[in-house]
């Protein structure tokens, strides 16, 4: 569709907010209400609630949906929208989380969260491609405060830090100086936990379960090199009386599409030495049969013991 000719000042702003703007943004460059009715009304452009316009009429991308978001609010994206924007992988979500100060009214776009909030500090607040966002830290722990459940907000957290966003003690620090929100005891628990070198939620569960069943910790993010010299990392690693070694891969549902089967499989083979033994455990089994999961484990790590005591 052709673009309407824009003063340009007014058509870079547009650009670099991804072609949504402000009703205040079109009156300080000279387009007056009557001027945007009529563009509107006209299906020119579109208009997002009371405060934003965006200057076309496709389809919305995301880029275009957290302008809108927070120009429709006069908020700061959020949560796992601001983590999103930070570069967080496979935690999508349809809504886009924007924090409000608590006075301000509920208007703004079908798909924006509206999360209130006392907490105006400047400093969480940073600018990614011109977006006002949280940074990394306050939007992990808001996010991890509105999940569903515990579990939900340890791996959120964990994820964060194995995707390289920040790391465990920073967010440790962010949650010593906010000291309230939901699942504040499982976030900081997992957090301990990375710290002290677990990656994802699967190598958490491993060392909890260790430690429930009297087991050695393992060595975790051991690095080994595969058959073409590139650098693989395992899971967990332990050394036995005899001085062999089992090593365990703790696979999520993210390895069962083929792609993804194959590349584990030669990749195990590869990085397996004479005289180890490789095991493969789907990360359920931590949770769902722990006792099972202890058993195998102890019965590989000494094979002198028996049951799980």
């Amino acid at each position: 569709m052709r673009r309407l000719p824009l003063p340009a000042p007014l058509e870079h702003l547009a650009d670099t907010q991804a072609r949504c703007v402000s009703r205040e943004q079109l009156r300080e460059h000279g387009l007056d209400a009557d001027l945007v009715a009529r563009r509107v009304t006209s299906g020119a452009w579109r208009a997002v609630g009371p405060l934003a316009v965006v200057l076309h009429t496709g389809p919305l991308a995301a880029a275009e949906r957290r302008w809108c978001a927070v120009l429709g609010t006069e908020g700061v994206l959020g949560g796992l929208a601001a983590l999103e924007v930070h570069g967080l992988r496979s935690w999508d979500r349809e809504e886009v989380d924007v924090v409000v100060p608590r006075s301000a009214g509920r208007a703004g776009p079908a798909w924006a969260r509206l999360r209130t909030s006392t907490r105006r500090a400047e400093h969480d607040v940073t600018r990614r491609g011109g977006l006002p966002v949280h940074r990394v830290e306050r939007a992990a722990l808001d996010a991890a405060s509105w999940s569903s459940s515990p579990r939900t907000a340890g791996g959120l957290v964990a994820a964060v830090v194995q995707q390289r966003l920040t790391t465990a003690e920073r967010l440790l620090a962010a949650a010593e100086e906010v000291r309230t929100g939901h699942h504040r005891r499982e976030v900081v628990a997992v957090l301990r936990d990375v710290a002290c070198g677990s990656q994802a939620l699967s190598e958490v569960d491993l060392v909890r379960l260790c430690r429930r069943y009297r087991l050695p910790l393992p060595v975790r993010q051991a690095r080994r090199e595969d058959g073409v010299g590139r650098t693989r990392y395992l899971d967990a690693e332990w050394l036995r009386p005899d001085g062999s070694r089992v090593l365990l891969e703790v696979d999520g549902v993210g390895h069962l599409d083929e792609a993804h089967w194959y590349d584990d499989l030669l990749r195990a083979a590869e990085i397996t030495r004479a005289g180890e033994v490789l095991v493969r455990l789907p990360a359920p089994a931590l949770r769902a049969e722990p006792e099972r999961v202890a058993a195998l484990l102890r019965r590989l790590l000494d094979p002198s013991a028996g049951a799980v005591r």
